[in-house]
């Protein structure tokens, strides 16, 4: 079992911050926040990394947005029209946008920016099979005409990160990073700021028009009351706790589980649980290269695999916060179900799982892990993965680097001698994985998430949950999806828990979210 305890520091025992964070109490116009983790490029299309999603949420804007309860509402636009034959969709964009640039936003900015996040995302996958044109038709209004009907479009348009660029940004293709950031939501994003592994800066965009509504999570009014926000990369959890306690930040996104107890009795810290979805624990598994390109033996994993040891590495004594086990839908959600999680939740046999690897033809290969040692989860879940692949027979390397060089390797598909890699543990979003549009869910190679996996079974299913059009045809089918992924194994669930956060108890304004949002805060007098 890896130790937690060597990774909080001596900064949080002894009370000392790092003083060239600064205080953080000396401007009430600034608010300085710990990310979960850095990040190497800040493209939300380019890279699905929860933390990159969430600078993405600050800087752009989408046509629509979903309460806490998953229902879309009108965002950038003013509203749709939808034809009596349900094929043809016109949306019109709300007056008075504009991008960061001064420039405003046009019915062309949101086609481009549509058309690039179709290209990784799997409803947006699936809405371009379902279109026969998209097209703007001034610079207000745009259309898509379907050949066949798309009934999740507004959701689609309002959860999944269809963030909208100008033009000129939108039409670089999805497997490049773009290298400038224009924005069109409420922050802009300093990029002569940015130094890579240790700040951001993000400045309120003062020509935001925010809609005059309440907000609600992603849904309403994004009404900033910070003129900046500070990133401040912290890789050492102890340190970002003590800085905490003292005021030196006002906000650590997700601190260590271990440190959790004594945040809570400190003066002037809050801690509470923002995040309803909670986050689930995984092991991608590269099906490119030798070994795991092989089925038999990334079924043979699976009788090792003991979701506790990975709850009891991350969580520590906070058991409290779990729920195990999970299979590939998140636990409590109307997707989840029984169907093939004795593969997970009978008990845990490691000679069976060592016959298996045997009969699976594994023919020794060093499997390469990729160990982010900057993150506390990721670091512990990649120990107890080699330690259970050593059990049963497999050869690993544990591959130390940060989290963006992670960020930036698993995107590499080459060999492990020319920098690709076999094993990485993540977390996906529990929002992200409550129904089959899941993208770490596909089978479409190389088209698919990090791993690319080819499973056509999958992505049938997949399609014919998306025309289903009632919840128990829904429910049958994610059932059959995961009893197929148990099969294929894109990847391996590892548990679910819930992720709490502190902060200053000076702010106020919160949003229950899946990810941090820094529109509706305010520091107290």
């Amino acid at each position: 079992m890896p130790s937690r305890r060597g990774l909080i520091g001596t900064a949080f025992a002894t009370g000392l911050g790092l003083p060239s964070l600064g205080r953080a109490q000396g401007g009430a116009s600034r608010l300085r926040f710990v990310p979960m983790a850095a990040y190497s490029s800040p493209d939300p299309i380019w890279t699905t990394a929860i933390v990159v999603q969430t600078h993405a949420l600050m800087v752009w804007d989408t046509l629509y947005g979903v309460d806490i309860g998953l229902a879309p509402h009108p965002q950038m636009c003013a509203g749709h029209e939808l034809s009596a034959d349900k094929l043809t969709w016109t949306f019109t964009l709300r007056d008075g946008l504009l991008f960061h640039d001064g420039e405003k936003v046009r019915a062309a900015d949101a086609v481009a920016s549509i058309a690039r996040w179709a290209q990784r995302n799997s409803f947006g996958q699936l809405l371009t099979a379902a279109t026969e044109e998209m097209k703007a038709l001034d610079d207000r209004r745009f259309a898509i005409r379907l050949k066949s009907p798309f009934p999740r479009m507004l959701y689609a348009l309002g959860s999944q990160g269809c963030y909208i660029m100008p033009e000129r940004m939108a039409r670089v293709p999805s497997s490049e990073a773009i290298k400038e950031f224009v924005g069109s939501g409420p922050f802009r994003f300093r990029q002569d700021e940015w130094v890579s592994g240790v700040r951001s800066l993000y400045e309120r965009f003062d020509r935001y028009v925010p809609r005059d509504e309440p907000p609600d999570y992603l849904a309403g009014g994004k009404v900033v009351h910070f003129d900046q926000v500070e990133w401040s990369i912290q890789p050492d959890p102890g340190t970002a706790a003590s800085a905490l306690q003292s005021g030196e930040v006002d906000w650590v996104d997700q601190p260590l589980f271990d440190l959790v107890p004594a945040l809570k009795r400190s003066r002037g810290v809050t801690v509470q649980q923002l995040d309803p979805f909670g986050l689930i624990g995984i092991i991608a598994l590269n099906h490119l290269l030798p070994p795991f390109d092989n089925p038999k033996l990334r079924r043979a994993l699976l009788p090792a695999i003991d979701q506790r040891d990975y709850v009891a590495a991350v969580l520590g004594e906070q058991v409290d916060y779990a729920s195990i086990p999970v299979g590939y839908f998140t636990a409590g959600s109307p997707m989840a179900s029984d169907a093939g999680m004795d593969t997970l939740t009978g008990p845990r046999d490691l000679e069976l799982a060592r016959r298996l690897v045997r009969e699976s033809g594994y023919g020794g290969e060093t499997i390469l892990i990729l160990d982010p040692g900057d993150q506390p989860q990721m670091h512990a879940m990649a120990e107890v993965t080699s330690s259970t692949f050593r059990k049963i027979g497999l050869k690993t390397e544990l591959v130390a680097m940060d989290w963006g060089s992670v960020l930036t390797r698993r995107a590499v598909k080459k060999p492990v001698a020319e920098g690709g890699w076999n094993v990485f543990n993540t977390r996906q979003a529990g929002l992200g994985a409550a129904d089959p549009a899941s993208v770490q869910l596909k089978g479409n190679g190389d088209r698919a998430w990090f791993g690319w996996p080819t499973a056509p079974r999958l992505d049938s299913l997949r399609e014919a949950w998306f025309r289903a059009d009632d919840l128990a045809t829904q429910r049958r089918i994610a059932a059959e999806m995961q009893a197929v992924a148990f099969e294929d194994v894109p990847y391996i669930p590892l548990g679910q828990w819930s992720q709490p956060t502190a902060f200053r108890s000076d702010l106020t304004g919160f949003l229950r979210s899946a990810n941090p949002l820094f529109w509706n805060l305010r520091r107290s007098a």
